[in-house]
């Protein structure tokens, strides 16, 4: 899920609904990548797991199911959302081994203490310095524990190239245009320095051994359930805004449409529109 109005700024707790829904609907996704995760470091050895850039804990709770032994802790810069993630673990009967706590990153790191198993899905890349930050994430895994961090992948994808109305290839266009939103974002980090992205060169650079690379698939066919067609409608508002300025009137207008419930060729109506995207996770182990 991609993330220009006036300001390059999220704001976490007016999104908290769109990242929980997100996130359950990605759960099958996330689910596979903690099975990975366990055949990486036995369950039986984790006894604390760190969950950075947590959000509203989904993921949090998918690791304290396959981490049965282990206290979990979410960790996060927004409170609302560190809530959602308690609220959460109280419903899904984790409360006594769930964890929150609140943290600016990268200067709160060396408070987390120490675990078996750092995670840090799509969370490094808001910090301004990413190698200093993996470093410090690095120096947190005790002896024989995993740093996993989901970075990259694919763009994902929700309507085919040419969907009937405007110029084909919109969410190429669109695509092209978050990322210019994403490197302004980057820049305006305190910190912020230029980085090549290869995690796995990254991850080793911290001391690390890197330990294995592997992607998810979520894969979600037309026609899409209710569920995920609202998703759809909440995930391509937000891209809207994000675009404003970036990309040419007639795409503007195109987006609009599809998000206007009314309109037989928006979201909520068309029987064409899916999900699919592809998640890689880098991971490497403290020796």
């Amino acid at each position: 899920m991609s993330h220009h109005h006036d300001s390059t700024h999220i704001d976490w707790d007016e999104h908290a609904q769109l990242l929980e829904q997100g996130a359950e609907l990605q759960s099958p996704m996330y689910r596979q990548t903690a099975d990975w995760l366990r055949e990486l470091v036995p369950a039986g050895g984790v006894r604390r797991v760190l969950d950075i850039g947590s959000g509203p804990g989904v993921i949090t709770g998918l690791l304290a199911e396959a981490f049965p032994y282990a206290e979990v802790v979410a960790v996060d810069a927004a409170a609302p959302l560190l809530e959602r993630a308690q609220a959460r673990a109280a419903r899904n009967g984790q409360a006594d081994r769930v964890r929150t706590h609140l943290a600016e990153l990268p200067e709160g790191i060396e408070d987390l203490g120490e675990a078996d198993l750092v995670w840090a899905a799509g969370s490094v890349h808001h910090l301004g310095d990413q190698r200093a930050v993996l470093g410090a994430l690095a120096r947190l895994v005790r002896p024989g524990g995993l740093v996993a961090v989901l970075e990259g992948g694919l763009p994902a994808r929700h309507l085919p190239r040419d969907f009937g109305i405007g110029r084909p290839g919109l969410e190429s266009r669109v695509g092209a245009a978050v990322d210019e939103w994403f490197a302004r974002m980057r820049s305006e980090l305190p910190g912020a320095k230029d980085e090549v992205e290869d995690w796995r060169a990254l991850l080793a650079a911290s001391g690390l051994t890197p330990s294995g690379t592997r992607s998810f698939l979520l894969d979600i066919p037309a026609p899409v359930p209710a569920a995920v067609r609202a998703q759809l409608l909440s995930a391509f508002a937000w891209q809207r805004r994000l675009v404003e300025g970036l990309l040419p009137d007639e795409d503007i207008a195109v987006l609009d449409r599809l998000l206007d419930p009314e309109d037989p060729e928006g979201l909520l109506r068309r029987s064409d529109a899916y999900m699919l995207a592809a998640r890689t996770v880098f991971t490497a182990r403290k020796d």
